[in-house]
């Protein structure tokens, strides 16, 4: 059975593309990175990219009149390597509505909270704030509006006495590491599919795994 072809989106060095190289590399996962693409050229993520043999590309979105330029642009980079799937991996660029609807259910992001909660940027200090117990991480197909979409999978992290921001964060990314690659297995071979706005699961799985907890 042929694989899925999916292109990683990053802006920086691209650790949670990196998790789905590496799980990629499993000739039995439903899934092959066949592009990483950043918008931010020297991106850290291209050199990790192109040690495994990936095809990889920078499209800056600093040479676009707008947002709509860049995203048609990047959708024909997208369509010229023959993508199916597309995972948003530290892609900081908000995504056109336009965009978004062209790939509408074969578009994933994560987000490191347990949404719908803390949407947006600083999740940690947001977190710590309000004094959660739980923290983890999300990923979702991507809408129009941002952190929102139906959800595939979940890690629950435990925020630990004495944590600040930044423990914290590495405690979630860890997570995010073991969360991705299992979300694009669920989707890409079919066993999660989204009807209306909800993921469904295929009935082989008797325990859908919609709560994902790897180990710290």
């Amino acid at each position: 059975m042929a694989r899925v072809r999916v292109a990683a989106l990053i802006s920086g060095r691209g650790s949670n593309m990196a998790a789905l190289i590496a799980a990629a590399a499993t000739p039995a996962y439903p899934a092959e990175i066949a592009l990483v693409l950043a918008n931010v050229p020297g991106a850290g993520g291209l050199s990790v990219a192109a040690e495994h043999g990936i095809a990889n590309e920078t499209l800056d979105h600093r040479g676009f009149a707008d947002r709509a330029a860049f995203d048609d642009a990047l959708d024909a980079r997208l369509r010229h390597h023959a993508i199916e799937f597309v995972c948003l991996a530290g892609f900081m660029r908000l995504l056109t509505a336009g965009f978004v609807e062209k790939w509408r259910n074969r578009l994933l992001n994560i987000h490191p909270s347990l949404l719908p909660a803390y949407p947006g940027l600083d999740t940690h200090k947001r977190a710590l704030a309000d004094g959660v117990r739980v923290a983890g991480c999300t990923v979702h197909f991507v809408r129009a509006k941002m952190d929102v979409g139906p959800i595939v999978a979940q890690a629950a992290v435990p925020v630990l006495q004495g944590d600040d921001e930044d423990a914290l964060a590495a405690r979630v990314l860890k997570a995010e590491h073991a969360l991705y690659p299992h979300a694009l297995r669920l989707v890409a071979s079919g066993a999660a599919t989204v009807e209306g706005e909800q993921v469904r699961f295929a009935r082989a799985l008797a325990a859908p795994p919609v709560l994902f907890n790897p180990p710290l």
